[in-house]
């Protein structure tokens, strides 16, 4: 790619700012990053130590003045930000990348949606999860019908945190949109969706298990996708023996993996994309099989199936896939209105625990 990179504005510079946007971006063909926009003194220290380049702004109004100078904005601030800072950069004229949720109601991600439609301008979410070593890896034996039909997709986004961390992810504030139903749910509902299309159904439990905690932090959610494909999806900070990452399970033949993809890890670590990106050691690889003894079945634990080589995780391929949408019309890797189905889904999840039904879309 040739050219002046875009200038990339990001909003934010907590844990979505200067773990996963802030990198990436850098790391990223075409795109430049010009400037963060923090108040907090120690995270403004933290931007100029990690990009001696970059400008500071103390608030997104600074940012949205110089609109002009700027050719994308990233919207990395707390989840109640989202729509109004999304509006206000779309409303300058600016390209907007927003971290998930995009916002807390399916009706808002619409609007937001529409409102860029109606500018002309990109907006995209960043479903990072997508470009995940093991949904990679997943997609491929789904498209290659390694597994036959799916019956059932098992997912796991599951922690050991039993102390809290406080802040407003842990807030009981509806306004927050915290909790992992909108946090860790984000993700998991995405992926399911992505790989099953659209869904008929959803039951949900929801639960608050730490002392002192305000929101869901114990979550599970029953999906029955159109095609009939049935999704069960968990997400937990109390956790204390982790499941499999997943376990699908088809007519010919089921696929069980564990571990998390290891580029969140590097990229706390202050590890950059290059050589070796995104991969795992062997002994980590998800298996695939059927059959067995009499007995019926077989379990990776005692050697049934056999490795599935892990394809690496590909964050980086998000934002390369912004930068040929911006220049080249290329498609939007993660649309607005493809956030907002996956919020259907979190809302329908909500009102079932809630109510103790189960929710037809």
């Amino acid at each position: 790619m040739t050219g002046t990179p875009l200038r990339v504005g990001l909003v934010g510079y907590g844990l979505a700012g200067s773990v996963f946007h802030a990198p990436l971006i850098a790391a990223t063909e075409g795109l430049a990053l010009d400037t963060v926009v923090t108040s907090n003194p120690e995270r403004q220290q933290q931007a100029r130590a990690g990009f001696p380049d970059v400008r500071v702004a103390a608030t997104p109004d600074e940012l949205f003045a110089r609109a002009g100078e700027l050719d994308l904005v990233v919207i990395a601030s707390p989840n109640k930000t989202h729509v109004p800072l999304a509006t206000a950069a779309l409303e300058a004229g600016l390209p907007v990348v927003v971290d998930k949720p995009v916002a807390g109601t399916a009706a808002e991600a619409r609007e937001l949606a529409a409102l860029a439609e109606e500018r002309g301008l990109l907006l995209s979410v960043f479903q990072n999860r997508r470009w995940d070593n093991d949904f990679l890896t997943l997609r491929g034996l789904i498209a290659e019908g390694a597994l036959g039909d799916v019956h059932r997709f098992e997912s796991r986004f599951e922690r050991w945190r039993p102390q809290l961390k406080g802040g407003w992810r842990e807030s009981g504030d509806p306004a927050e949109i915290g909790g992992l139903l909108y946090d860790l749910g984000s993700h998991v509902v995405d992926q399911a969706l992505v790989l099953f299309g659209p869904v008929t159904s959803v039951y949900a439990e929801t639960d608050i298990r730490r002392e002192g905690a305000r929101t869901d932090d114990d979550t599970f959610l029953a999906l029955t996708h159109a095609g009939g494909v049935r999704s069960h999806l968990y997400v937990s900070a109390t956790t204390a023996q982790l499941g499999p990452r997943f376990r699908v399970l088809g007519s010919k033949a089921g696929y069980v993996k564990h571990g998390l993809d290891p580029q969140e890890a590097a990229l706390r670590d202050g590890l950059r994309p290059g050589t070796g990106w995104g991969t795992e050691p062997e002994e980590l690889w998800g298996r695939i099989g059927a059959g067995g003894p009499p007995s019926g079945g077989e379990s990776p634990v005692t050697g049934g199936g056999h490795p599935v080589p892990t394809v690496p995780g590909d964050y980086p391929a998000y934002y390369a896939a912004v930068v040929e949408a911006l220049l080249e019309g290329a498609p939007n890797p993660v649309t607005a209105r493809e956030a907002a189905a996956a919020l259907d889904v979190l809302e329908a999840a909500r009102r079932s625990a809630l109510e103790k039904v189960t929710v037809t879309l």
